[in-house]
């Protein structure tokens, strides 16, 4: 089943005390665009998340955003050098003995005092962030994917039942070039009837010639038989497409050669039936255009 190129899926991941959430959006795109956001304490991984996107998926433009969540416990540690702080207080006696002063070297000033005391960021290995990191990321993008595919599913419906008002179209087209060509063909009949009868000439010939143009000019039938032929191949490629097997850049292609085709049954049309025909089938046309550029 053909999927579509939105979607969006979120996980969260704890390691240590440290806390992410990450989510993950794609929408439609020409190529596979895969934007990475981090925090600087993953900035390692963007490379690796990056790769993740590319591997499961052919087109769409995705924007993956990894942010700090509340911490789930301390994050950073007290570190208190005491061999600094002796020296302090070394320092502070004898001075206070040498020059007579008064007055001890409080905890509190101590520990303000420059090198004595410090805050130190807990530190997680770098291997259990990214073994965290691309576990929640494939929990996203199996979220994400699962939308695309829902999606995808609604999408084919819709493109089923466009292709097949097409094929309808294609049938009441060649009816009605038919009914165009008889009429063009009695038209000159009596034409030339009408000549006979003021001149009392008949140029068989002649009419056969003007006949055999007219239904040239008139002749729809390769159309008519490409219509049909791009209105199978419309639909292998929605029954065929899925995961691994994107063909939304083919659909495309085939409905430029939709459009070609229904532009050279215009130029032939005759009557305003037909015109309006062709205007209906290049609206529905345009519908499906609008819908193949939402898939994969």
């Amino acid at each position: 089943m053909i999927q579509s190129m939105t979607g969006f899926g979120s996980a969260s991941f704890s390691v240590g005390s440290h806390a992410f959430e990450i989510e993950v959006r794609s929408v439609n795109h020409r190529h596979l665009d895969a934007r990475v956001r981090l925090p600087r304490a993953l900035a390692g991984l963007e490379t690796d998340l990056r790769a993740r996107i590319q591997a499961r998926f052919g087109r769409g433009k995705f924007d993956c955003t990894v942010n700090a969540a509340p911490s789930v416990g301390p994050t950073s540690r007290l570190e208190i050098d005491t061999d600094a702080a002796r020296q302090y207080v070394r320092a502070a006696r004898g001075l206070a003995s040498e020059e007579g002063l008064s007055g001890d070297l409080g905890v509190a000033s101590l520990l303000a005092l420059p090198g004595v005391a410090r805050l130190v960021e807990v530190e997680v290995e770098f291997e259990a962030l990214q073994r965290a990191a691309l576990s929640a990321l494939d929990a996203a993008l199996d979220a994400l994917a699962a939308m695309r595919a829902a999606e995808g599913e609604a999408l084919a419906r819709d493109l089923a039942g466009r292709i097949s008002r097409v094929a309808e179209l294609a049938d009441s087209l060649e009816g009605r070039a038919e009914i165009v060509r008889e009429a063009v063909r009695e038209r000159l009949h009596k034409r030339t009837q009408q000549l006979e009868l003021e001149t009392g000439l008949l140029d068989e010939a002649r009419l056969h010639q003007e006949i055999t143009i007219a239904a040239d000019r008139l002749d729809i039938t390769e159309e008519i038989v490409r219509l049909r032929s791009h209105v199978d191949q419309f639909r292998k490629l929605l029954e065929g497409g899925g995961v691994g097997n994107p063909v939304g850049r083919r659909l495309d292609f085939l409905l430029q050669e939709f459009g070609r085709e229904a532009n050279t049954v215009g130029s032939k049309g005759a009557d305003a039936s037909t015109a309006h025909l062709v205007v209906e089938l290049k609206a529905e046309l345009e519908r499906l255009r609008e819908q193949v550029q939402n898939i994969e």
